[in-house]
């Protein structure tokens, strides 16, 4: 076997968005989501809402190998991947100097949180624009939008937990925000909130939405038609 290849710091984290085929296997896909649970390895599974997905998958662990394994084993089964998020757990700069039991979850989430059955993906970069370069702003001003932005966030508390993992470097946009939420309308809520604080108004490019029901990977499929 190839030698696990892991973050330094946190895991790794793939996002996989698909479409059933007429031959998909989904005691196969059911099994290939199993075999990649397990030694801190997740597989969170949901159904997706409209026309861009069927059915996702988000799997997070330390060994990247894992990950590519298990996007393999779906394909197998008869899955078409139509998009794919790569990115890794973090802290943010800004959350420096916070205790371990903060920053503990964001390095090393236990997923899907209880209660929280509705989840909104999506992928984002800061601005680099003529008028707004978020990264020709000093640090300190940086640090500020961001402490503000988290207060806006944190009155959710609750409702939605959020889930922002590092992607500069491996794919298109530099964060994913994976939202996990009691209700619909939560998500829709704590994004338009969201929005109008400075740190999002001015600074934020979002790429595209997917959003979906979290269940197991048993019950999205029967819930499909799958199984």
């Amino acid at each position: 076997m190839t030698e696990a290849l892991s973050p330094t710091t946190g895991w790794g984290v793939l996002h996989l968005f698909c479409k059933p085929r007429p031959d998909t296997d989904a005691e196969a896909v059911v099994a290939a989501v199993k075999a990649a649970q397990g030694e801190d390895h997740q597989v969170v599974s949901f159904a997706v809402v409209g026309h861009k997905a069927d059915v996702g998958f988000l799997a997070l662990g330390p060994d990247l190998w894992r990950l590519r394994a298990l996007q393999s084993a779906l394909q197998g089964a008869g899955l078409d991947v139509v998009y794919s998020y790569v990115s890794l757990t973090e802290v943010s700069e800004y959350a420096a100097g916070m205790p371990p039991e903060r920053t503990e979850p964001r390095l090393h989430p236990r997923l899907p949180p209880d209660g929280k059955r509705a989840i909104c993906f999506y992928p984002m970069s800061k601005r680099r624009g003529e008028g707004d370069n978020w990264y020709s702003l000093p640090y300190d001003e940086r640090e500020q939008f961001m402490q503000g932005h988290g207060a806006v966030g944190r009155t959710f508390a609750g409702r939605v937990l959020q889930l922002i993992t590092g992607s500069t470097g491996l794919d298109d946009f530099e964060w994913g925000v994976t939202l996990f939420a009691v209700a619909p309308d939560d998500l829709k809520d704590v994004v338009y909130t969201m929005r109008f604080d400075p740190a999002s108004a001015r600074y934020a490019e979002f790429g595209p939405f997917y959003t979906g029901m979290v269940a197991d990977v048993e019950e999205v499929l029967s819930r499909l038609g799958l199984r």
